[in-house]
Parts: C-alpha cells; sequence; structure tokens
C-alpha cells in the first residue's frame, strides 16, 4: 500500500501539504489539493487514522452533547453540524442528556475527557463552572449553541427579542385580544428560553397598554398535541376567547392552527396565530413565525470550532467567552391578518 511519502513525490507536493489537503485544513491551495487527491486516488492511498493521531495526538473527533434528539430543533442541528464536521474530515460522538444527572456527570467528568474527543459541541446546554474547568484543564475547546455560556464561545439568538418581535407582529395588526402558549420553564432549565420569550410578549403588550390576560396563558411541552389542547381551551370559551395567539415555538403553533379549524375558526379571518422557528413544516402551513435559522446557528458554530481545531495557533485551543447573537427575521405568511372589524 502507497504510503504518504509516495503521494506527495507524485502530486510534487511536501508530505505537510497531502497531510493538509487530506484532513480538509485551510491553507492549501486548490491547485495542490487536487493534485493530492489525484495522485492519492491513483496510488490507492488511505490516511491512517492511528498515524495521524500519534504525528498530531488528535482524532478528528468532536463530542456533541445535548439534552435529547427526539424533536426537529435538536435533529435539525445534529444533521448540519454533522455535516460540516464530515465535509471537514472529523467524525462525531454524540452524548445525550436524557437519563438524568448521572448520565450528565458521566459525560463531562469522564467520557469528554478522553483522548478520542478533540473539542465539545454543545447544544441547549450550559456546562457549569465546574464542567468547563475541567475541559480547560486538558486543553478541549468547546463552543455552544442555544445561549450564553460564560468562558466559552457560543451562538445564540435573542430569545427575548423573538418573543417581542412576533407579539408586536400581532398588535401591527390592530389584535389587542393576544393570548400566550410558552412552556414550562421545568422543561428547559439550561437557558430559559420559554421564560425570555414570554418576557418578550409581556413587554410588547405593556408597551401598547394592552391587558394580559391569564385566561389566555397556557404552558406546554412544545410540540402540537399540548399546542392543539390549550388553544382548544382558549378558543372553545365564546364569552372570552383572544382574536390572536403568540407561540413559543411553531410545533405548538401548528396544534392551534388544528384546534381552530376542529372548531370551525377561520386562521386568519377568525383567529391569527404567530411561532417562533421557521419549522420545516411552517410553509406547509402558512405559518407566519420568527426565524431563528436552526441550520445557520448550527453550521456558524461548527465552523467556528473547526476553525479551532485547523488553527496552526496553539492558543486557539484555549477557550474564551465570546457571545454571538444572531440575526432574527419575520417571516409572513397566510396565519396572520388584520384583526376583523365587529
Amino acid at each position: 500500500m502507497a504510503g504518504i511519502g509516495e503521494v506527495a513525490k507524485l502530486a510534487g507536493v511536501s508530505t505537510a501539504t497531502v497531510s493538509r489537503a487530506l484532513s480538509g485544513k485551510e491553507h492549501v491551495s486548490d491547485r495542490a489539493k487536487q493534485r493530492v487527491l489525484k495522485a492519492a486516488a491513483e496510488l490507492g492511498y488511505v490516511p491512517s487514522h492511528n498515524a495521524y493521531s500519534l504525528a498530531t495526538g488528535r482524532n478528528q473527533n468532536v463530542g456533541i452533547v445535548l439534552p435529547k434528539i427526539t424533536t426537529w430543533f435538536f435533529s435539525t442541528m445534529v444533521a448540519t453540524i454533522q455535516t460540516e464536521l464530515v465535509n471537514a474530515g472529523f467524525d462525531a460522538t454524540l452524548y445525550t442528556l436524557s437519563s438524568g444527572k448521572e448520565q450528565r456527570e458521566r459525560i463531562f467528568n469522564d467520557l469528554l475527557l478522553r483522548k478520542r474527543v478533540d473539542a465539545v459541541l454543545t447544544i441547549a446546554v450550559r456546562p457549569s463552572s465546574r464542567e468547563l474547568e475541567r475541559l480547560n484543564q486538558v486543553g478541549k475547546p468547546i463552543v455552544g449553541v442555544g445561549g450564553p455560556i460564560p468562558g466559552a464561545r457560543s451562538f445564540s439568538i435573542d430569545d427575548q427579542e423573538a418573543g417581542r418581535l412576533a407579539t408586536e407582529h400581532l398588535i401591527s395588526l390592530g389584535h389587542t385580544r393576544i393570548g400566550i402558549i410558552t412552556a414550562s420553564p421545568i422543561d428547559d432549565t439550561e437557558f430559559a428560553q420559554p421564560v425570555q420569550r414570554r418576557m418578550g410578549y409581556e413587554d410588547a403588550m405593556n408597551a401598547a397598554n394592552l391587558e394580559i390576560n391569564s385566561a389566555w396563558f397556557g404552558e406546554s411541552n412544545f410540540d402540537i398535541a399540548h399546542g392543539y389542547h390549550l388553544a382548544k381551551q382558549f378558543l372553545g370559551d365564546p364569552r372570552n376567547s383572544p382574536s390572536a395567539i403568540f407561540c413559543a415555538a411553531d410545533e405548538v403553533a401548528f396544534g392551534a392552527i388544528m384546534a381552530a379549524r376542529d372548531l370551525g375558526l377561520r386562521v386568519p379571518e377568525d383567529i391569527s396565530i404567530v411561532g417562533i422557528d421557521n419549522h420545516e413544516l411552517a410553509e406547509f402551513y402558512g405559518l407566519t413565525t420568527v426565524s431563528q435559522d436552526v441550520p445557520g446557528q448550527a453550521a456558524q458554530a461548527a465552523k467556528a470550532l473547526l476553525e479551532i481545531l485547523q488553527s496552526d495557533d496553539p492558543n486557539a485551543m484555549t477557550n474564551f467567552e465570546e457571545e454571538h447573537i444572531l440575526p432574527l427575521q419575520l417571516i409572513v405568511r397566510s396565519s396572520t391578518a388584520r384583526v376583523r372589524a365587529n
């Protein structure tokens, strides 16, 4: 079997250039990379992972930590991140925290500290100061998605602003009776997105001097079934129902749309509904939503981590606090309209 030296000789480059080209690192011209790939193909060269690991102390493997993978948000995040990593020649090891505190302790205090993982990318998980200290002690960089992480780089949206923007859209259409369906704070202890989005709703309502009616407030599990149930309670009261509902997640909004239709209400003529996410089914439902560009957040976080791992600067591996707040976009579709005149 051909070795790296033979590939370098045939391509007319150094062995270091061959290594960089085949590992997906930058600082290699397209022309040189193409010569290396052609030479490797002709010689049937397969890079040795063990040799690379011994030479660099790296395994080209990133540990991804997240609460669960069963929802659209998390599965979309993971799929995007894995694509970025694979395209750069990196593997990914997935760790979920679905089994509670003991599983989390083993992941952060043991598994992530082993040599098989070069770096860590967290999704909606905020490492504690102790967990981050352990990663720093073994020189593992970390990048997070979902909210600020003291002492580490992170990418997120302003959830309070997202809630405010969604509610202001309804107010701009003349709605004054606006309900809200969010999630229980217990369901999200890491970054309190449900609380932040509710605060944005309250900011917009208070700024417009509108009443916040407790009868039109509900907490769900951020899923279609709970959105359906709560919206049906709001809209089923013939004497006290809202003209619009702000749903703090698109999947909740899908349930609300179905509840309205089951009650014989027209969306948006009788009830306007807005969400947050820009879920892949949002266009199908005609849902007006505040897009948080889930694939974009994931891609930026993965690229930032890859830039660290591919850097020739040894200081790049050092964690430091740097928060990136990504832009929001209101996408208006057919689920919202001006309030109907009485």
